[in-house]
């Protein structure tokens, strides 16, 4: 068995800016006190990083929007059969809710997508913790000993059809910057190999 990892584009859905510099706190709003993720600890934007052996693709930092807030929207996917979505995600409090995947047969699932605080605290849900910025940004100063994290997390595909695409949930509080979908490969063995 071989895995396929394809990072999504997710660039045309961006609608929140999560990440400032420490020259530009007031320009980041991961939540409605105005705080944000210090870019000094995080990934180059545009860089493809690797989060527990998979690839992500880090969003733009300083140039606009960085992340998706949930509030419904449709991401379309590379149809194909999947078996995870894996996400870097980050969430105002812990949040529960689900993402609907939609195939091309016209069936639609509904599954779990849990995030832990962002606010430094443990993974209730046993994410990875992907970054952690030591400090949190507020609109008019660095606050430091206060640190954010971004979790990698992952949503089950269960259905055994092509995947078309990801419905988001509505919820302000869940935040997504990458989006990558993983497929297993089955090898082909000879007969008597």
């Amino acid at each position: 068995m071989s895995f396929l990892l394809e990072p999504v584009d997710i660039s045309g859905h961006l609608n929140n800016t999560g990440i400032s510099a420490a020259t530009d706190t007031k320009s980041g709003a991961f939540n409605v006190w105005g705080n944000s993720f210090a870019a000094e600890y995080l990934p180059g934007g545009g860089d493809l990083v690797h989060v527990a052996g998979v690839p992500f693709r880090f969003p733009p930092v300083g140039d606009g929007p960085d992340n998706i807030r949930c509030a419904g929207q449709f991401l379309t996917v590379p149809e194909g059969r999947y078996d995870w979505v894996h996400v870097l995600a980050a969430a105002e409090r812990r949040c529960e809710d689900v993402v609907e995947t939609h195939y091309a047969d016209g069936s639609v699932d509904a599954e779990p997508l849990r995030v832990s605080d962002f606010w430094a605290a443990p993974a209730w849900f046993g994410e990875v913790k992907a970054f952690e910025s030591l400090v949190m940004h507020y609109p008019h100063h660095v606050q430091r000993g206060v640190s954010a994290v971004m979790w990698a997390q992952r949503v089950p595909v269960t259905r055994r059809a092509d995947l078309t695409g990801l419905r988001l949930p509505r919820n302000a509080a869940v935040h997504l910057f990458a989006v990558t979908l993983q497929r297993v490969t089955l090898q082909r063995t000879e007969a008597g190999a």
